[in-house]
């Protein structure tokens, strides 16, 4: 049984986890929106990045994202078609994608313009498709949610905080920066330069081995991390 299935890995090295602090990645429309949450993680020790993100307000590792909303902006949503579609393509780039829902959950009995079996039926229909529900009742709970979260993603599971690119296959280039950014410890950002000095994804690929002297902000760790997905024969 791994990590990913079991909290005992936690429990048994909590003295490692104790003096390790884990990276969040915050979109920053969110820590500007959230600024108690982001100063509450940064008083826990945890060392908060913000960029601009596509999808999701907290990344936490290269496969958890987690999308927050309070309680009255999340039976809001229900009523525009965006939400399910906004989640689900969040889950095609972070697998193990949450939606944080913040505030007292028994308050959806007393809006008025939405029935609360809908709003049930909208948690079924999202636990369904995979994509788990988290509810805390203070921006404090989110606080403690998100710093244990991170660290059992990336102390335990030793999977860093990695920005995706999502599918976008509007154009060629859409699709080029996609493929590139889907590689391990990439993102958008990198992916983008890794294209302007090697033009095509075949010819970054062929020369994975000079990227580190090539790219700017792409070291032997990540490099290596890449020639090894590469060159690793797949097994399931």
């Amino acid at each position: 049984m791994s990590g990913a299935e079991t909290l005992l890995p936690y429990l048994k090295d909590k003295k490692k986890a104790d003096v390790e602090e884990p990276t969040i990645i915050v979109d920053s429309r969110e820590a500007s929106s959230a600024a108690k949450i982001v100063k509450g993680l940064v008083e826990r020790g945890v060392n908060v990045r913000t960029e601009t993100l596509e999808k999701g307000d907290y990344i936490l590792s290269d496969q958890c994202a987690v999308e927050r909303k309070t309680v009255q902006d999340f039976v809001y949503t229900l009523t525009r078609r965006y939400l399910f579609e906004q989640l689900f393509r969040l889950k095609e780039a972070y697998p193990k994608s949450l939606i944080l829902l913040e505030g007292y959950l028994p308050i959806i009995y007393k809006f008025s313009h939405i029935q609360p079996v809908a709003i049930w039926g909208a948690m079924f229909n999202l636990a369904k498709n995979g994509i788990a529900l988290v509810n805390t009742t203070s921006y404090k709970e989110t606080i403690d949610f998100l710093h244990v979260a991170a660290k059992q993603e990336q102390i335990v599971e030793k999977r860093a905080p990695t920005v995706h690119a999502f599918k976008k296959m509007d154009t060629l280039a859409d699709a080029q920066v996609y493929f590139v950014a889907s590689l391990p410890n990439i993102g958008r950002e990198k992916a983008l330069a890794v294209l302007k000095s090697y033009q095509t994804p075949l010819n970054a690929l062929i020369s994975v081995d000079d990227w580190a002297k090539t790219v700017h902000g792409l070291g032997p760790v990540i490099s290596n991390r890449v020639k090894e997905v590469l060159n690793t024969p797949f097994r399931e």
